[in-house]
């Protein structure tokens, strides 16, 4: 039951999963690969709002729970395989499997927890305690992902990272 109401798919570097104005038809489940989602600002500057990587879900979750026009885009930032469901399959699962239910659940609550602790370092921490928090939190992204994207994820200058990293190297 569970095989049958996801789709798997791979996805090429650089391939959109959604873009902005399309209704948000999947939640992708990362089982290889990564992706970012951003906005644009006038039509030249992307803020990454999410990145993700194996194990994570990516998904507009507002216009794929009241499909409504998305604001965002959803790039794979690398070769990635992804596993797809629809907010129809994931409710049928959710209702028949107990199991999935409690998964959602916990995906949801430390999906929110995570939230409220990115709004807050947002505006509450200064630059370079932002990087030492993602640093520490999500080592594989300071990896994985371009130092630009690194950048827009935290709200700041690529040249703001880079004397950031400079300067906690030589610490």
């Amino acid at each position: 039951m569970i095989q049958n109401g996801f789709k798997v798919r791979h996805l090429r570097k650089r391939q959109y999963l959604l873009q902005e104005g399309d209704v948000c038809k999947y939640m992708a489940f990362v089982v290889k690969g990564a992706g970012k989602m951003y906005a644009m600002k006038d039509n030249s500057q992307e803020t990454i709002i999410r990145l993700a990587i194996e194990s994570w879900w990516l998904g507009d979750y507002e216009s794929y729970n009241l499909k409504t026009p998305s604001l965002y885009y959803i790039e794979m930032t690398e070769d990635s395989d992804v596993l797809l469901v629809t907010y129809d399959s994931m409710h049928e699962l959710t209702m028949s499997v107990p199991a999935m239910d409690l998964m959602v659940r916990e995906i949801d609550r430390k999906g929110t927890i995570a939230t409220q602790k990115r709004i807050h370092s947002s505006i509450s921490l200064d630059a370079e305690e932002r990087y030492d928090q993602i640093a520490k939190t999500y080592p594989e992204f300071i990896r994985r992902f371009p130092q630009s994207m690194i950048a827009s994820y935290l709200g700041i200058s690529p040249e703001t990272l880079s004397r950031i990293r400079k300067k906690t190297m030589y610490k």
